[in-house]
């Protein structure tokens, strides 16, 4: 577990609830705007409290999804608007900017 504060994790959570529906976000553009070290913090927060989010609005920077998500979360991404070719999102295309 990485040395992450409250206020970070408020702040990654609040980030990811403000992606609007139909965009994407990579965990390196929510560490960037969180201000944080890394994108991986990014992920620790996002697999321990996120439940309760737009969780599939967060990508690798790749625009592929995990192998073991990447169905579910483009079956998500698709009834928003958000197409992949490919299995990829296109970034270019999709990316919201904080």
């Amino acid at each position: 577990m990485p040395a992450v504060t409250e206020e970070q994790v408020e702040l990654v959570r609040a980030l990811v609830a403000a992606i609007p529906s139909g965009r994407v976000s990579t965990y390196g553009d929510i560490a960037h705007a969180a201000d944080l070290s890394s994108p991986r913090i990014v992920g620790w927060i996002m697999r321990t409290d996120s439940s309760d989010l737009p969780w599939h609005r967060v990508i690798p920077a790749s625009g592929r999804p995990a192998p073991h998500l990447a169905t579910r979360q483009l079956e998500r991404l698709r009834a928003e608007g958000v197409l992949a070719v490919d299995g990829r999102v296109r970034l270019a295309e999709y990316r919201h900017t904080f």
